[in-house]
């Protein structure tokens, strides 16, 4: 295919063998250049895609710090090290542990002795060494399988409650059953749908 401009002898007169690709052919192979690099796409599925044009705030990105305070003496503080830890960084793993009424300062420290019987419990049917790869991989493969069609990918369609929705809870079917059983459960709006 070769395209010739105003000055090359567009239009009659020209070689053999060669001929003009108007904007039709053009706009063909735009055309088909993006639909090649929509099915090809590489990377991780994304399921949820959320606009970046939106007015909301991205929960995300916002992290909550600690605040700055001025030490009693100046003197007393340790020697800066670069790209070590901040007294102001976040530590969610360190904050969570805490929060549930934990010590950070041991959580990699083996199972204490009061707490062996719990842990023996929870590990009664075993538990898979590589369980986090596992599940990793089998959900790469998921939303791999559920990644939209053709179009949906192109415009940036959300189809994450659609690809999960057999696996979403019904929290009103499963009050009743536990009701059903007799197992006392605390209140709850009512449906909507029964309204």
């Amino acid at each position: 295919m070769v395209y010739q401009g105003a000055g090359m002898g567009m239009g009659r007169g020209m070689g053999s063998g060669t001929r003009a690709v108007g904007p039709a052919g053009i706009a063909a192979a735009l055309a088909l250049a993006a639909v090649l690099s929509a099915c090809s796409r590489g990377g991780e599925p994304r399921l949820m895609n959320i606009p970046a044009n939106t007015s909301t705030p991205d929960e995300f990105s916002i992290l909550p710090t600690r605040p700055l305070m001025m030490p009693e003496d100046l003197s007393a503080l340790p020697e800066p090290t670069p790209g070590g830890a901040s007294r102001t960084d976040p530590t969610p793993e360190a904050d969570a542990i805490r929060t549930l009424g934990g010590n950070p300062a041991v959580r990699a420290a083996p199972v204490p002795a009061g707490d062996s019987a719990v842990v023996a419990h929870a590990r009664r049917f075993g538990a898979e060494a590589g369980i986090r790869d596992t599940l990793a991989a089998e959900d790469l493969e998921f939303r791999r399988r559920n990644d939209g069609r053709l179009l949906e990918r192109w415009f940036s369609v959300n189809v994450y409650y659609r690809a999960y929705r057999e696996m979403a809870l019904d929290r009103y079917a499963e009050l009743a059953r536990w009701r059903r059983a007799g197992i006392r459960t605390p209140a709850a709006p009512p449906d909507p749908t029964t309204e």
